[in-house]
C-alpha cells in the first residue's frame, strides 16, 4: 500500500482491491495532479474509464471487478452471472463483468469495457447487505438468472445449483420470488422449488420426478437416499427402501472406461444389499420416458408394490400393459 496516500485513501483503496475512482481520489485528499503523475510514470495504471490500480502489475480478478463498479458509479452492483462467481455458483469466472444499475440512473445508455449493464428498480433491496464487491443476494441472483435463462431446463439448474451446494434453500428462494411483481415461469419455477425441497437437486431428479414417477403413478421414491455398506456410506439417487429399488440417473453420455467399472461395482454392491438398480440418462427421461416408466413400475411389482400405475396423457403409453 502506498505510504505516501492520506489515512482515509489507503483504508479505501485496502477494501476496493486497489482500485479507485478519480472523484474518490479528489474526497480523500489525494491530489488530481498526483493520481495523473502516478499513472504517467507507470505507478498506477488505468482500468476504466476515471478508475485506475494503485500499482502496476496484473490486477487481480476482484480489483477489476471493483474497477467495473466504480465506473458504473453509486449503486451498482455484481449481479446476474458476476454474482453467481462470487456466490460460488460457478466455477470459473465468464468472460464479461455483470452489473446491475438503478434504473432511473443517467445516462440512459452507459457503455463500459468489459461489462454487461443491466437496470433494476428494485437494487436496493436485492442487494446484498454486507458483501464487498457490492453484490446481489444469492436468492436474487438465481432468480435473475432465471429471468435471462435460454430455456426452463436451465432456469431449474440454477436452483439446483444454489440449494445443492448449500448457498440457500427453497424457502428463501420462494420468499424472494414473492416480492416481485413480475417472475417469468413463476408457477413452474414454485413447483420446482418444491421438488427441490424434496430433494431432486438436478435436472435428471426433477425430469424423473415429473415425467416418469408422477405422471405415472409410481410412488415416490427418498432423494439422495443414504445407505451403510461394508466399504461406507453410499448416497442413491433415488430409492424404493421398501421394495428394494433404485433408480440411479447418470446425465454423461459415454463414461471413461473406470467410472463404468465404478457403477458397475455400485450396483453390484447394491445387489448384495437386496436393492436391484435400474439406470437411466437423459434419452430414457426424454422421449422414452413412458418406457422407463413400465420398467421401475414393473420391477416395483415383481418386489411387492401392490399398485397400481397408470398411462401418462401421451399416445400409446405402454404402462398399463406393463403393471396389468
Amino acid at each position: 500500500m502506498p505510504i505516501d496516500m492520506p489515512p482515509q485513501a489507503r483504508d479505501l483503496l485496502a477494501i476496493q482491491g486497489k482500485a479507485i475512482a478519480r472523484y474518490q481520489g479528489a474526497e480523500s485528499g489525494i491530489d488530481p495532479r498526483s493520481m495523473r503523475s502516478k499513472v504517467n510514470g507507470a505507478r498506477w495504471q488505468r482500468l476504466q474509464r476515471g478508475v485506475y490500480a494503485a500499482f502496476s502489475g496484473d490486477p487481480a480478478r476482484e480489483t477489476m471487478l471493483w474497477a467495473a463498479l466504480l465506473r458504473a458509479g453509486p449503486d451498482a452492483v455484481l449481479s446476474h452471472q458476476t454474482a453467481a462467481e462470487r456466490h460460488g455458483l460457478l466455477d470459473a469466472p465468464a468472460a464479461l463483468i455483470t452489473i446491475t444499475v438503478p434504473a432511473s440512473k443517467r445516462p440512459a445508455r452507459v457503455k463500459i469495457r468489459g461489462v454487461i449493464i443491466h437496470r433494476s428498480d428494485a437494487i436496493l433491496r436485492t442487494r446484498h447487505p454486507a458483501m464487498l464487491p457490492p453484490c446481489t443476494r444469492v436468492e436474487d441472483t438465481v432468480l435473475d438468472l432465471i429471468q435471462i435463462a435460454p430455456d426452463f431446463d436451465d432456469a431449474y439448474g440454477w436452483i439446483c445449483r444454489a440449494i445443492g451446494r448449500r448457498r440457500t434453500t427453497a424457502g428463501r428462494i420462494r420468499l424472494a420470488m414473492d416480492s416481485r411483481k413480475k417472475m417469468r415461469w413463476r408457477r413452474e419455477i414454485a413447483a420446482a422449488l418444491s421438488d427441490a425441497d424434496d430433494g431432486a437437486l438436478s435436472l435428471l431428479e426433477y425430469r424423473y420426478v415429473r415425467r416418469v414417477e408422477r405422471p405415472h403413478g409410481l410412488p415416490a421414491a427418498s432423494r439422495q437416499a443414504r445407505i451403510r455398506q461394508r466399504t461406507g456410506n453410499r448416497y442413491l439417487d433415488n430409492l424404493y427402501e421398501v421394495y428394494g429399488v433404485c433408480v440411479e440417473l447418470d446425465g454423461t453420455a459415454a463414461h471413461p472406461e473406470d467410472e463404468q467399472w465404478r457403477d458397475k461395482r455400485r450396483d453390484n454392491a447394491s445387489l448384495v444389499s437386496g436393492i436391484v438398480t435400474l439406470r437411466f440418462g437423459f434419452p430414457e427421461l426424454g422421449d422414452h420416458r413412458c418406457e422407463s416408466a413400465a420398467y421401475v413400475a414393473a420391477v416395483l411389482r415383481q418386489r411387492g408394490w401392490p399398485g397400481p400405475a397408470h398411462p401418462c396423457p401421451r399416445p400409446g403409453c405402454p404402462v398399463a400393459g406393463a403393471t396389468s
